[in-house]
């Protein structure tokens, strides 16, 4: 009994900021023609407003992010292009984004810098995990300290992503939600709306974070 309690913790730890994340997106996404825009160009508008007129808008299958290398706000195509909640506060929260960059945000500088660690953390723990067959056969005493090395680096990155959590925060509550709320972009009625999308927003890499933590548990069982 014990272990199955254990069980459906793990799978609610793991799945349901996952799944609160989609709900959130996926609820307030529907189209509101009542809008003055869509989110992509309330972004266009945002970033010439703050004098960003060299950063681009783009269209991504990638996932709504802002790409600091590439200086480029990009958006899903839903909402890009779609015209409602979700479109204008994720738009907005990528936009806060790039005014973090511009605006020389430490936070954002070493958010930054810890992804692109973890990109590195990523790659050696699958290197590390795919050569643990090879590694039971010539030497097998060194299998227990490459799993403890795997779960280590993994450990890294679940801390990286835990850090990142103030920038994002700030990009949604600091930046964008001041944005739609104070200068009109949205009516007072769908601003409780949009701070459910703004802190769906901030909690995507959190979900993300977990999710892999559940692809490194089934590559284990294999």
């Amino acid at each position: 009994m014990l272990y199955v309690v254990l069980t459906l913790l793990l799978v609610a730890v793991i799945y349901g900021p996952q799944f609160w994340v989609r709900y959130e997106m996926d609820r307030h996404a529907a189209d509101r023609p009542d809008l003055p825009g869509t989110g992509g160009e309330l972004a266009r508008h945002l970033l010439d407003r703050f004098g960003l007129q060299t950063i681009p808008v783009e269209i991504t299958a990638a996932g709504d992010h802002y790409d600091p290398d590439a200086r480029a706000v990009r958006l899903s195509p839903g909402n890009h292009d779609g015209r409602s909640i979700t479109a204008v506060a994720v738009a907005t929260h990528e936009v806060a984004h790039a005014l973090q960059h511009a605006q020389g945000s430490r936070l954002f500088d070493i958010r930054t810098s810890l992804a692109r660690l973890l990109g590195k953390v990523d790659k050696v723990a699958m290197v590390v995990l795919v050569t643990a067959p090879l590694v039971m056969i010539l030497a097998p005493g060194v299998l227990f300290a490459q799993f403890a090395a795997v779960l280590a680096l993994l450990g890294i990155g679940l801390v990286v992503h835990l850090v990142t959590l103030p920038v994002e925060f700030d990009a949604s509550f600091g930046k964008a939600l001041p944005i739609l709320q104070q200068d009109g972009y949205l009516h007072p009625d769908d601003m409780p709306a949009a701070r459910g999308v703004l802190r769906a927003a901030a909690m995507t890499y959190v979900a993300a974070s977990l999710m892999g933590l559940l692809n490194f548990l089934r590559i284990l069982r294999r």
